[in-house]
């Protein structure tokens, strides 16, 4: 009896589920009607997922009566859709998403607009929202919450700095504004503060030479800042915040309209001017700045066309040091400023015709103690670039002209320096099938001083048939023309001579690289974002400072012998349809100079690196929760001489930064605390500040420092020794509101 009450329920039970319990099926598409594959299906009615297949076909189990379906996929616009199924099978037939990607698409790695997907050269992007995390004073600070980028900080008093990617010199870093070459020669040591963050509307970013595309210095890699259009701006928006220190960082942008074009203005203003000397050495542990910055963009039909104009006077130094001790030797202090005019744009002749052009000059008047240091340098650069789609074949032909005029008042610049700089650049995308894509480009360059340079590179790119894993391998090559003054801060500051044994001759490097990666997507709604690459570096030529032969000189040559920088680099991006998003990343160096068989490891160079950012959004109320991180492994610190008694090598740098934002309807409030371990350098990291202009250094016949019962350890006041700000804990609330 019970044996037949039990089939008789199981019996009922199927019954009702074939009758009551049924799917929705459908085949869902892109706007070019392309089958989309790892689309998420969620039924909120009956709390099931489900994602469609290869097919772009899904299939998802059915309430009786209303079904409320959320169908989305990145970088495309959601979709809601409601449906009665009166408890029978029903299929929708076909759904189309429609393409919001525009974020996705990069310019950088091959002068063309292409989906990241398709780019056979691994480019990583990210949007403006991204450093949003925490505040950020300008992009030098923001730019260290991307893996394998670091600033470096290159002094202690005046905290001037510049970027390194995978452990290379900042030097080799190119900074782009639009494709253009910016930042760069004098204004890579003070030129990337004041840069508007909020007219950038993403930053993409190549590990590895481009010189191919982008000529001199884009030998180890390249960040490009993309800004905004006119017609993706807000009426008004505003992004103010304040820090506990006294920080004051104001974001102001505007959108107008003219006759036959539009335009966009934004206003960067930052001010500090609150001296703090928390570690007791005499001098501000943070340089303290006033700086504005007014950028200007028109665009019209076939034209793009925009201005920058960049003032900051900055200083650090003793405490007690005003502009009236400037160039003297009784306080010290370290003045700078700076003024900056730029003007760029892209003009369109055809469909497949571009022309871009800058002009910018950078004016500097700063004072290092009691030396003087001088310069302006002017650069101008035009390049056309045709571009042409022949069968399986994309084609790129460029041709660049860059002039700059350079003078400062150094003895190592007799007469002012000119030099031009004409190349010619083909590349061909070649498109074997449609998993299976080889790039090969040639650069030809004439350095007016230097001769001629030819920079080679081959890429390839292998996708699965779903695009979900993608491989990529390439080859580069890359050169850079140097000039120490414009790029090394140390040679500046008159803590040591400096000494050029030979007339300096461009570096050139080798690289070769390869990117996996691998999107997954679950039928709940997550997406996982796997991104592994490994590279190797081979640099002649290399220009590396020597501290070492004479602690009270820095000698400068190329290296005889090779520079060796590889790795390997991983990032994981996954996303959650309940609001949380999880970004890690680690990087693994190995860096070292070999000179006669012998291997050195380089100065300010990090073993390992990592970053992460977790973000959770609640939805009523709309607030988010960001923790960020950045963790830096130790790195080579330039001594005095064998009887420094500073730490060789710097310690394991761990950066936790804490933020909330809470948005209500165009308005966000937000507050944080930056640094909350409080991580700071040792207070000792300047030697002898108590003796800036070393009245009481004595030296030997040869110009070495001599050990005296005044000196004991043979030391000269020197700011190099630095490594990350000596700020530490800064809490900070802010404001932004977009109209």
């Amino acid at each position: 009896m019970r044996l037949k009450i039990c089939i008789n329920f199981l019996l009922f039970f199927i019954v009702t589920n074939l009758l009551f319990t049924q799917n929705i099926s459908g085949v869902i598409k892109d706007e070019d009607n392309n089958l989309l594959f790892g689309v998420s299906i969620y039924n909120i009615s009956n709390t099931k997922n489900e994602i469609s297949d290869l097919n772009g076909k899904f299939s998802i189990e059915a309430n009786h009566n209303e079904n409320k379906l959320i169908i989305s996929h990145v970088g495309y616009t959601s979709k809601k859709i409601n449906i009665e199924s009166f408890g029978k099978p029903l299929n929708i037939g076909s759904i189309t998403l429609e393409n919001n990607s525009l974020d996705e698409i990069v310019i950088t790695g091959t002068l063309r607009e292409v989906s990241k997907l398709k780019s056979v050269v691994p480019i990583e992007l990210y949007s403006s929202d991204f450093f949003k995390s925490t505040a950020k004073t300008s992009f030098f600070e923001a730019i260290e919450a991307v893996n394998g980028v670091r600033s470096q900080l290159n002094c202690s008093v005046c905290n001037t700095g510049d970027i390194h990617i995978n452990g290379q010199d900042g030097a080799n870093t190119m900074v782009l504004i639009d494709g253009l070459p910016m930042v760069s020669g004098l204004s890579s040591v003070y030129g990337l503060s004041g840069i508007p963050q909020s007219l950038i509307k993403q930053i993409e970013i190549i590990k590895g030479p481009a010189s191919t595309l982008y000529g001199s210095e884009a030998i180890g890699g390249v960040i490009n800042l993309i800004t905004k259009f006119p017609e993706n701006v807000d009426n008004f928006s505003i992004d103010a915040f304040t820090s506990f220190w006294g920080e004051l960082n104001i974001d102001l942008g505007s959108r107008y309209n003219l006759k036959k074009s539009q335009g966009i203005i934004g206003i960067n203003y930052f001010n500090y001017s609150n001296p703090i000397d928390n570690n007791g050495d005499g001098f501000t542990d943070l340089a303290l700045q006033n700086r504005i910055s007014i950028f200007n963009k028109i665009k019209s039909k076939n034209n793009s066309l925009a201005f920058r104009y960049f003032y900051e006077d900055r200083w650090g130094g003793q405490m007690n040091w005003n502009s009236s001790f400037r160039g003297g030797n009784q306080v010290y202090g370290e003045s700078i400023y700076t003024s900056r005019f730029e003007v760029f744009g892209k003009y369109n002749l055809s469909e497949n015709i571009f022309l871009q052009y800058s002009l910018n000059s950078h004016d500097q008047n700063s004072v290092y103690g009691i030396t003087y240091y001088k310069a302006l340098q002017t650069i101008g650069f035009i390049q056309a670039v045709y571009s042409k789609k022949v069968q399986n074949h994309n084609i790129l032909l460029g041709a660049t002209y860059r002039h700059t005029i350079y003078d400062d008042n150094t003895p190592a610049t007799v007469q002012k320096e000119k030099t031009s700089l004409p190349g010619l650049f083909i590349q061909d995308q070649l498109t074997l099938n449609k998993f299976n894509t080889l790039l090969f480009g040639i650069r030809y360059d004439n350095n007016s001083i230097y001769g001629n340079i030819w920079t080679p590179r081959i890429n390839y790119k292998l996708s699965s048939k779903d695009e979900s894993s993608i491989i990529r391998f390439g080859f580069g090559t890359g050169y850079r023309v140097v000039n120490v003054f414009t790029e090394d801060h140390a040679a500046l500051t008159g803590a040591r001579d400096v000494i050029f044994t030979e007339d300096i001759l461009p570096e050139k490097s080798w690289n070769l690289n390869f990117n996996w990666n691998k999107k997954l997507y679950t039928k709940y709604g997550a997406i996982f974002d796997i991104d592994f690459s490994l590279f190797n570096t081979i640099f002649s030529n290399k220009i590396l400072p020597d501290y070492d032969t004479n602690p009270n000189q820095i000698i400068y040559s190329n290296l005889e012998g090779k520079g060796v920088t590889q790795g390997a680099t991983i990032n994981l991006n996954s996303q959650f349809s309940n609001g949380l998003n999880i970004i890690m990343g680690a990087t693994f160096i190995d860096s070292k100079v070999i000179t006669n068989n012998i291997s050195k490891y380089p100065y300010l160079t990090e073993k390992f690196s990592a970053n992460y950012k977790v973000s959770y959004t609640l939805f009523k109320p709309k607030i988010t929760f960001d923790i960020s991180g950045t963790i830096i492994g130790p790195m080579k610190l330039p001594l005095l001489g064998d009887l420094d008694t500073r730490d060789p090598y710097s310690p394991v740098i761990n950066i936790i930064n804490l933020q909330t934002t809470y948005k209500f309807k165009a308005i966000e409030f937000y507050g944080g605390i930056k640094n909350i371990l409080n991580f700071k350098p040792p207070s000792n990291s300047i030697a002898r500040s108590f003796d800036p202009f070393d009245s009481n250094v004595e030296y030997g016949a040869n110009g070495q420092i001599l050990a005296t019962p005044n000196n004991p350890n043979a030391l000269s006041f020197d700011p190099s020794y630095v490594y990350y700000s000596n700020q530490g804990i800064n809490g900070f609330i802010g404001i932004r509101y977009n109209f």
